[in-house]
């Protein structure tokens, strides 16, 4: 049985709760730490970015500074959200442990069935869903995300009590307001919580002390209650915090081959709100919700003309269900013409299907 640390950060300020296990990594790393498992709850709210994230993209900047909210940039990839006490973070550092496999997939599924025991604890029938997320009854449950510090591994996750999801999507840069509440309503359909679930979510002492038993039990381990070292305070307040406060940090450059006209929010899983513009004669503008290549819901917009005016609308719900297939996508908007009997002038109906197909653009 391997000996590790617990770390209790109660109720942190951001900068603490989302980066101090940076400085336990480097304290792990050089031999100075055990192994740590980290919990805690933010103290205040922020939004956060993913290490590949371009934030000016993704985060309304000016929102975010007219409510106090700090925006920090993670150390592992994946999407921007917003964070709050309504979650009880666990991170995970370790060097040279058996129970963490070096492979990150590996260490998804086993480092998350701790998370899906204590769903279960709580009378969820809660599974794991490759690569890296929980859910309960086809919903998220838990956002996780993995990365490696030199040599030492590092896991992070959450247990969500409650979520706001207007704050959720309020955070989000996004093309208009349309867009904001086809997103607040997917991850309404697609992410939910201990109260969601059980009318009332427990406590997070409850579900901190569930977590750190099926830790125990379920990896093996033995966590002895400790306290961070001087040497991890002093990384984090010389090294960690600022580089999190420097803009250099923040506002890192995003390469140009990654700058797209649309845009792609992960909701959860392979569940995606994507919008895509296509410049044909007229401006075509494409706003989805897919799971993985199939179009869940579509609307259709822009500035070309379209004669029946409503037609459209049948075009949407022909495309309710079809995959993003080259082949599929040209037939559905083909026979859609010759039925339909529409006008649209400026813009033909190859130029349809090839702003709907752009949407892949935004899911590879």
């Amino acid at each position: 049985m391997e000996s590790w640390r617990l770390i209790d950060l109660g109720k942190p300020e951001p900068y603490v709760a989302q980066a101090f296990y940076e400085a336990v990594a480097e304290s792990v790393e050089r031999g100075v730490s055990e192994n740590t498992l980290i919990m805690l709850q933010p103290g205040s709210p922020y939004a956060c970015i993913g290490f590949h994230q371009d934030l000016v993209k993704e985060i309304d900047i000016e929102f975010c500074r007219s409510k106090g909210l700090p925006i920090i940039r993670r150390g592992q990839g994946g999407g921007a959200t917003y964070l709050d006490g309504n979650q009880v973070f666990y991170q995970i550092v370790a060097k040279n442990s058996r129970v963490v496999p070096r492979e990150v997939e590996r260490q998804f599924e086993r480092l998350l069935s701790v998370t899906v025991k204590t769903y279960q604890r709580f009378g969820l029938d809660a599974e794991f869903k490759p690569l890296n997320d929980v859910v309960v009854k086809g919903k998220k449950v838990s956002g996780n995300g993995a990365g490696l510090y030199e040599s030492t591994s590092i896991l992070v996750g959450n247990i969500i009590l409650d979520l706001d999801y207007d704050m959720m999507a309020r955070v989000l840069k996004v093309p208009d307001e349309k867009f904001r509440d086809k997103l607040a309503k997917s991850m309404r359909d697609w992410v939910t919580s201990l109260k969601a679930e059980l009318g009332e979510a427990p406590s997070s002492e409850e579900v901190k002390e569930v977590y750190v038993k099926e830790f125990q039990k379920t990896l093996n381990v033995k966590l002895k209650p400790s306290k961070p070292n001087s040497i991890e305070w002093e990384v984090f307040h010389t090294q960690v915090k600022p580089k999190h406060l420097s803009k250099e940090w923040l506002y890192m450059e995003t390469p140009i081959s990654q700058k797209r006209d649309g845009r792609s929010i992960k909701v959860a899983g392979p569940v995606k709100v994507v919008e895509a513009d296509y410049k044909a004669k007229k401006l075509i503008r494409v706003r989805a919700e897919i799971k993985g290549y199939e179009i869940l819901n579509i609307q259709i917009h822009g500035d070309f003309f379209a004669i029946p005016e409503k037609s459209i609308n049948s075009l949407e719900t022909l495309l309710t269900g079809t995959t993003l297939d080259d082949e599929k996508i040209h037939k559905i908007v083909e026979s859609f013409y010759h039925n339909s009997r529409i006008q649209t002038p400026g813009v033909r109906p190859e130029d349809f299907a090839a702003a709907i197909l752009k949407i892949k653009n935004f899911i590879d």
